[in-house]
């Protein structure tokens, strides 16, 4: 009896041995599951899992026990603990914010920073307050006001963009105040209203008495026509707010892993990441749908990186496997920054960010991939969606700058290379818009079968990069190759001469 078992045993072994990667993609990916894992992360129940609420703790939980399901395991260097605590600084907007200029109220406006005062006096207008704009000024003591945004683009993302450099000139110039004055549309000023409304970030312990905590700073939409006449003419102003309220959050990035099989590849660690937080409850849309469910964004990437997890937890792969689900990437990447500033596993044993994120798709032949070009590991992932009828593309448009958009960009800024795999998109228009950030972004939404493909191409494009030989890196000459030769110590080619 004992010799039959193991006839049997063996027979079950060489079976699993001659199967295929990408017959063990096809194999773990089941449209009932991931129907399930959606739903339940774009459930109304978490509104909309925001960064630092107990809904998202909710969410985290969900994970952390799916991944214990799995059989992935926490980090003994994290207390055997699948959570990285963590706190934020939660900012909430004045509830009384009142913007007189030349004596014509401003009633749409945002506080980027503001302590309760009251302010009245001569403004200075400069332009796009970029540096040279300064030149010849002197603007000790004084608030500015500029446009907002750049010469070239000054919609929402530009003006966010720019912000931060405007502010910074305008305290190292003497400034008291900034109001960049914007020119959005209605639509766009409620969802950056929203984003911006209460701001996240992570407390700097060693600088409490940061300058920009003084430092008054204002959004104020206004129409071109009002731009252009307020630009010529004199600027006095008057300015009444109670202030930005501070308040501090404990959030939790997700993370677990399992072991590689091969004796010396398993000491590197392919990173499969995705943020699972999403936007709240925002401004109600014309059915009056407050939650923002955040299905595709990205409850879609969410439940990628546990269809990965559910995988290997199945069939181990050659390098270890490192899962990691990001807090406040919506609150600007602060689970991923956080994360590299303080790194469970060695950030020189994780040898590629698998990323794994969107905003929609409206091609489902595709799956856009942000960095394709960019890394050795193009044909695992090429040939990983074609097995299963996809094509994968790069960056469609790289106006928007995706790839500085999303948690892979905190790991590929120290060097380790990180491109983000999404679902099929072949430019950002309207179809993407109709979701993106929006209350319309439900579990109902989404197309499964198209899914299904995604996820199985995910998994094997994965799998192909764990199990080569080789290790994937920057492509040569790329932007953050020289931080990568840092990071893994490798010696930099001679340059050939002529």
């Amino acid at each position: 009896m004992k010799n039959y078992t193991l006839l049997i045993a063996l027979v079950f072994s060489s079976v699993l041995s001659a199967q295929t990667d990408a017959e063990i993609a096809e194999q773990t990916v089941d449209k009932n599951e991931i129907e399930g894992h959606i739903y339940f992360l774009a459930d109304d129940v978490l509104k909309g899992r925001a960064t630092g609420s107990p809904e998202l703790k909710i969410a985290a939980s969900y994970l952390a026990n799916t991944l214990r399901g799995y059989g992935v395991k926490p980090h003994p260097a994290n207390g055997n603990s699948y959570y990285q605590t963590f706190s934020l600084l939660q900012t909430a907007p004045p509830n009384m914010l009142k913007v007189s200029i030349n004596g014509a109220d401003y009633p749409h406006t945002i506080a980027v920073n503001a302590k309760a005062t009251s302010l009245s006096g001569e403004a200075v207008f400069l332009g796009f307050g970029q540096a040279e704009d300064y030149k010849g000024k002197d603007v000790t003591g004084k608030l500015i006001i500029v446009r907002a945004g750049t010469a070239e683009a000054y919609d929402a993302r530009a003006t966010y963009m720019a912000h931060k450099q405007k502010q910074e000139l305008a305290i190292a110039n003497g400034a008291i105040g900034l109001i960049e004055m914007t020119l959005l549309e209605e639509d766009w000023w409620s969802r950056i209203s929203h984003f911006m409304g209460e701001s996240v970030k992570i407390p700097d312990p060693e600088d409490p008495e940061n300058p920009t905590n003084e430092f008054l700073h204002l959004w104020v939409n206004t129409s071109a026509e009002q731009l252009d006449a307020l630009m010529k003419s004199k600027g006095s102003y008057s300015i009444e707010t109670d202030g930005i309220k501070e308040t501090t959050l404990i959030t939790q990035n997700v993370i677990g892993f399992m072991e590689g099989t091969d004796p010396k590849l398993k000491d590197e660690y392919i990173m499969y990441s995705a943020h699972y937080d999403h936007v709240g409850i925002g401004t109600p849309n014309t059915e009056g749908d407050s939650i923002y469910n955040g299905a595709r964004d990205n409850a879609i990437g969410t439940t990628a990186v546990l269809s990965m997890a559910e995988n290997i937890g199945k069939y181990p792969t050659k390098r270890s496997a490192f899962f990691i689900f990001f807090t406040g990437e919506e609150k600007g990447l602060l689970g991923s920054q956080y994360y590299v500033q303080n790194p469970i596993f060695p950030l020189e044993q994780i040898v590629y960010g698998f990323n794994t994120d969107g905003g929609g798709y409206n091609n489902t032949s595709l799956a856009t991939v942000i960095g394709l070009d960019r890394t050795t590991a193009k044909k695992h992932i090429v040939d990983g969606a074609a097995t299963f009828g996809l094509k994968a593309i790069d960056d469609p448009a790289p106006e928007q700058g995706l790839f500085d958009r999303s948690d892979n960009v905190s790991f590929a800024k120290v060097g380790i290379p990180a491109p983000t795999y999404s679902t099929g998109f072949d430019a950002f228009d309207d179809e993407i818009n109709k979701y993106y950030h929006q209350a319309t972004d439900e579990a109902d939404s989404i197309d499964y079968d198209y899914l299904v493909k995604f996820y199985q191409g995910y998994i094997l494009s994965g799998r192909s990069i764990a199990n080569d030989p080789e290790r994937p890196y920057w492509i040569k000459g790329d932007k953050y190759e020289a931080d990568a030769n840092v990071l893994y110590g490798k010696v930099p080619e001679a340059p050939l001469k002529n």
